[in-house]
Formats: structure tokens, C-alpha cells, sequence
């Protein structure tokens, strides 16, 4: 018997016949500018290795990202109510498969990206990535995130919506009415939530034990790079790939940190879910490893 219990979701509409129309004709514009440019050849598919990461995905040439054949464990969607952001918001909690409801584990806090949600999690595969990192050694600990809309994680000057707030201020009283420890936190976030992690964890220098970035989508005069000093004794592990359009910033972010990181991987890939989801379990090992400490 199952202990996953998914999140209702509505399904993907399909695509309208003229805008699918649409979408095949600009394909095959992109592959015929291509071959002129001499990137796709005519035979032997050797445009597709020569075409980058990120236009491969334009493309739809791709992989699929990758996602570990392990069962789900208790998995949850709820709707809560965050005063810090003036509005409910679903909080997502994931628990490996195996250990019931997850009390008294540790937990690390999830920041999405800028086009994902808290809804997106459980599709993404994240509940199976954490149950196959613990079947691979790693110690137990449960993922937890919320919406963050579209701030940076970083509160509105127009606004009342603070979902830094919430993540530092609400977030632990979510965990500790789940069960969790809420006591022991990480941080992990993609693109828009890896900067918002690697910035919560400046402002609020105690608030997580560890932190894991993938691609922080990090600006060349972000404060983030400032305030690096904030990070001093904190274990951190930072992740990009060479076809990612943040690589310099993120460099320039490592280069300036007080001390190295515990990981920096630049690796090939663009600012996808194909680079992040293969560095998925290296990331929550890390994560285990310092949660249990």
C-alpha cells in the first residue's frame, strides 16, 4: 500500500490547435536558421551535438530529466494561511518512504524558481529523488516548501508580501505543528530560490544549519555578493552549469566568499531541470550530512 497522498491537481490543458501550429512553425524556423549557421547538419544528427543546452531545450531536442525509480513516502499539499504574505499559500511536505509521518526529522526548506510553485514539487519527482538519497546511505530528513510568488524571496517595497518573512518568521511553526524537528533546517533552492536561500541564510546567519544552491539566478551587483562575509562557518555547497547565462555571477559569487565552499560544481549543462535534477542526490547528501550532524 502506497504512503504517497497526492496533491489534486488539474490536468495540463492541451496545447490549442493554433497555437500548437504556432509553436511547431517557430521550431522548425530555429532548426532552418540552423543549418545556414551550419549548427544542424543536413545528415548524421551532428547539430544536435553542437547545439547548446539551452537551445536544445528551445528546441525540444533535450533529455528528459532525470528522476530515481524510488517510491514516494508520505507526501502532502495544504493550504495555509501566511500573514507575511497577506494570503494563503500551499505548503508542499514530502517525507521519505518508510518512515510514516516524519516526526522528530530534520528538515530542508525548499525556495522555488521564479516559474514554479509549491503544486510543482511532488510533479518535479522531489519526493522520489529524497527517498532515493536515503535507500543510497544518506540520513532521513523531510522537505517542506510553500509559495513564494515571484519576488526573489525578498519582501515587496510595494507591498506587504514578504515571503522571506514567511519562509524565516512562519515556516517553523508549520514545521513544528507537522512534527517535524523544526529546530534542525536547510536550505535549498533553484535559480530565483537559490538566491533567496543563499540571501535568507546572510540576513538570518543562524536560521539554517546548511545551505545548497542550484544556479542562483545571482546579478553581477546583487547585494547577495556584498554580504558574503555573513556566511563565514556555514556549510554551503553551490552548483551551475557552463551553459547557464548566471555562470559569471555565480563564479564571482563563490570567488568572493570568505572561505571556499564546501562544493562549487560548474558543470555542462544550461538553467534547466535536466542539470538540476542530476545533481539532486549529490545535494540532498550533502544536505543529510549536516542536518545530522
Amino acid at each position: 500500500m502506497s504512503e504517497s497522498s497526492p496533491s489534486e491537481k488539474a490536468p495540463a490543458l492541451p496545447l490549442e490547435p493554433d497555437r500548437a501550429a504556432r509553436q511547431d512553425l517557430t521550431r522548425r524556423r530555429l532548426l532552418t536558421g540552423l543549418v545556414g549557421l551550419g549548427g544542424v547538419a543536413a545528415a548524421g544528427g551532428v547539430g544536435y551535438v553542437l547545439a547548446p543546452p539551452r537551445l536544445k531545450a528551445r528546441l525540444g531536442l533535450g533529455p528528459e530529466p532525470f528522476v530515481p525509480d524510488a517510491p514516494e513516502g508520505q507526501v502532502r499539499l495544504e493550504t495555509v494561511t501566511s500573514q507575511a504574505r497577506g494570503r494563503d499559500v500551499q505548503l508542499f511536505t514530502a517525507v521519505p518512504h518508510g518512515y510514516g509521518d516524519g516526526a522528530g526529522l530534520p528538515v530542508a526548506v525548499v525556495l522555488h524558481g521564479a516559474s514554479a510553485t509549491a503544486a510543482d514539487f511532488q510533479p518535479f519527482g522531489l519526493a522520489r529523488f529524497l527517498t532515493a538519497a536515503i535507500e543510497g546511505g544518506a540520513e532521513p530528513f523531510v522537505l517542506a516548501g510553500a509559495d513564494g510568488g515571484v519576488l526573489r524571496w525578498e519582501p515587496d517595497p510595494e507591498s506587504d508580501d514578504d515571503p522571506q518573512a514567511m519562509v524565516v518568521d512562519e515556516m517553523p511553526g508549520w514545521l513544528s505543528d507537522r512534527g517535524f524537528d523544526a529546530e534542525r533546517r536547510a536550505l535549498w533552492g533553484w535559480s530565483m530560490g537559490g538566491y533567496g536561500s543563499l540571501r535568507v541564510a546572510e540576513l538570518h546567519p543562524d536560521w539554517a544549519r546548511v545551505v545548497a544552491a542550484f544556479s542562483p539566478a545571482i546579478g553581477s551587483d546583487d547585494a547577495v555578493i556584498k554580504d558574503v562575509a555573513a556566511l563565514v562557518g556555514l556549510p554551503l555547497a553551490v552548483w551551475c552549469g557552463t551553459e547557464d547565462s548566471f555562470i559569471d555571477p555565480v563564479r564571482q559569487f563563490v570567488a568572493a566568499l570568505p572561505e571556499p565552499p564546501e562544493i562549487a560544481s560548474y558543470g555542462e549543462g544550461g538553467h534547466s531541470r535536466v542539470y538540476w535534477n542530476d545533481q539532486t542526490l549529490d545535494a540532498f547528501g550533502f544536505l543529510a550530512k549536516h542536518l545530522a550532524a
